[in-house]
């Protein structure tokens, strides 16, 4: 199993490999909403290091723990084919979270108040509540400050 951090952008992205895909994480992204360990804690154990054993499940199973994942913090591609972000496809559609971030589908690039752009893909979390640390982006402060809305 082989795991490493890629520091071209600001945003920190690890990846753990089976050999057959790939799970990148983004912690940046990460809304906190503990799907993947509540659901399948032999893989993504946040107690222990690293916190992703790709050994844990088969590589299907791992495969749809992180489809479930709300913020797209983790994703994965086929080692056999990697995924390149203009081949992602998505419709775009926003959607607020019941008490959390703002959800919005597709591929776009965000501009920050000094004008530098990001290019986002597949989901990006929105902050609503006004309280993240990583603006304009849902860092899980509004679990922390018990947001509604």
């Amino acid at each position: 199993m082989s795991q490493t951090e890629h520091n071209s952008t600001p945003d920190i992205t690890k990846t753990y490999t089976n050999g057959e895909i790939t799970v990148v994480w983004k912690p940046t992204v990460c809304i906190h909403s503990k799907v993947c360990w509540t659901q399948l804690i032999e893989v993504f154990n946040p107690r222990e290091r690293p916190w992703i054993k790709m050994d844990g499940a088969s590589t299907e199973r791992i495969a749809e723990q992180v489809d479930r994942c709300p913020s797209k913090a983790l994703s994965y591609f086929r080692n056999e084919e990697p995924l390149k972000p203009e081949d992602i496809q998505a419709e775009s559609l926003v959607e607020p979270l019941p008490n959390g971030p703002l959800l919005v589908y597709g591929n776009l690039r965000v501009k920050d108040a000094s004008g530098h752009e990001t290019q986002k893909n597949k989901v990006t979390a929105f902050c609503r509540c006004g309280a993240s640390s990583n603006k304009p982006y849902c860092d899980g402060s509004h679990l922390k400050i018990g947001f509604t809305g």
